[in-house]
């Protein structure tokens, strides 16, 4: 061994020593994104409408007698003359309307265009799922009240007769029938009108 040895072997020591030190290193890592841990914002779907209720129109079959005329309001969804009777000044009317109200306050109306004393007659019927009050009111008809700055309340008009029918079903507006004339013209109807409320039907 000459002199240099001991040098370079201390040399080479520092050197492995200093290489010893130095941390590894490391490629960094891939980052991934997955579904689960960056899930996309989704919207609540709209909820669903609820269901309506199926609404029914009622109708009808008119006797053959009955002629159908011109409706003199628009609130009238028909109107039919009705023959008289022998002996009778006019024909019997049956409108047909359809409103609002309790079957109870409307007859009571009917029965408010009389005069006091009036006989009521009131029977309740089931047509093809359909509740029918029918109705027979018999006196002096006054046909309404004056109104303030309207023409004169009607004449009244002894010996008439109201035979009217108010239709209901699925809880919609009731559908009324409402027949008035002179009182031997309406019994002579009768027949006819029991038919006619026997034909209601929905649509």
């Amino acid at each position: 061994m000459n002199a240099r040895t001991p040098a370079l072997f201390a040399l080479l020591l520092v050197s492995a020593c200093s290489r010893a030190e130095e941390p590894e290193k490391h490629a960094p890592a891939p980052t991934t994104t997955t579904t689960a841990e960056a899930p996309a914002a989704l919207s609540a779907p709209a909820p669903a409408p609820a269901p309506q209720a199926a609404g029914h129109e009622i109708v009808w079959d008119a006797p053959a007698a009955w002629e159908k005329v011109a409706n003199p309001s628009a609130m009238r969804k028909a109107t039919y003359r009705i023959p008289k009777a022998a002996g009778d000044a006019e024909n019997p009317e049956l409108s047909v309307i359809v409103a609002g109200g309790s079957s109870a306050s409307n007859i009571e109306r009917w029965v408010g265009q009389f005069s006091a004393g009036a006989s009521v007659d009131k029977k309740e019927r089931t047509v093809s799922d359909i509740n029918v009050t029918v109705v027979e009111i018999k006196g002096t008809y006054g046909g309404g009240m004056a109104v303030p700055g309207m023409a004169a309340a009607p004449t009244p008009k002894e010996h008439f007769a109201l035979l009217g029918a108010i239709a209901t079903a699925d809880g919609q507006d009731g559908t009324f029938f409402k027949m008035v004339g002179p009182e031997k013209s309406v019994k002579a109807a009768r027949a006819d009108f029991d038919k006619f409320v026997s034909s209601l039907k929905k649509r």
